[in-house]
């Protein structure tokens, strides 16, 4: 089991909500460590709001379509309050349990994948999960043909697993080019080098090359035939006569 250095101050997990759409479920998670801080609002298992202690403002997940609640109004000065009452509870923890063990555990791990199926010059987003990390943050580092890439890259607050492990994913905005490699490299402090994970996109063929060519064979076959049988019939009428 692990010892968390992670102090967690509100979970709030399994708490229904009925919507028009049916019932959902909403969770939120306060927690810190010596130089991290946490605060996050979770719905259905997709994070909708987090407190952004980096640039000192709450940020609202929530797609620009969807309904935006006021009552999200203040729940960043609360986070901050969380905080301070989280890190004096930590101090306190310490005090108690003459500190805590420090457990490093490397990502356990790491996927590449696209979010559509991919088409050659159509835009589409790659995604680098990673999970089983101890503990939170992970670095992920974006790369495209070896030059390493910052625009359209995002990465997601760390979330905790039921073993009490982390899980992170970022993403990469990219239009597919024939013969481009892209690479996900992730840094952990348990690893004494980066993984990384490597995306190829392939050459894919016109749709009308593979069906146009037996489409055409298919047709000459047919003509073929038709005179075939046009010629058998004239020579079997030019015998009866």
């Amino acid at each position: 089991m692990k010892m968390k250095v992670w102090v967690l101050l509100l979970v709030l997990s399994s708490v229904p909500c009925v919507s028009a759409d049916g019932l959902h479920e909403t969770s939120s998670v306060s927690g810190c460590s010596d130089s991290d801080g946490e605060d996050v609002l979770i719905l259905d298992d997709e994070v909708v709001w987090y407190a952004d202690f980096y640039n000192q403002k709450g940020v609202d997940s929530l797609p620009a379509f969807a309904d935006h609640p006021h009552w999200k109004d203040g729940m960043y000065e609360q986070a901050v309050v969380n905080q301070q009452i989280c890190r004096y509870n930590l101090k306190m923890a310490r005090t108690a349990m003459k500190d805590f063990p420090k457990q490093r555990d490397a990502p356990s791990s790491v996927n590449i994948y696209t979010t559509l199926n991919v088409e050659i010059g159509v835009q589409n987003t790659l995604i680098c999960h990673v999970t089983g990390f101890y503990p939170a943050p992970v670095k992920v580092t974006w790369k495209k043909n070896i030059k390493k890439v910052v625009e359209g890259t995002s990465i997601t607050v760390p979330l905790s697993n039921k073993d009490g492990s982390f899980s992170q994913t970022s993403k990469l905005d990219f239009v597919p080019k024939g013969g481009d490699v892209y690479a996900c490299i992730v840094e952990h402090m348990a690893l004494t080098q980066p993984i990384t994970k490597v995306y190829a996109v392939e050459d894919v063929e016109p749709i009308l090359g593979p069906i146009l060519g037996p489409a055409i064979f298919c047709g000459v076959g047919v003509t073929v035939g038709v005179f075939g049988v046009a010629a058998g019939i004239f020579l079997f009428i030019r015998g009866k006569k």
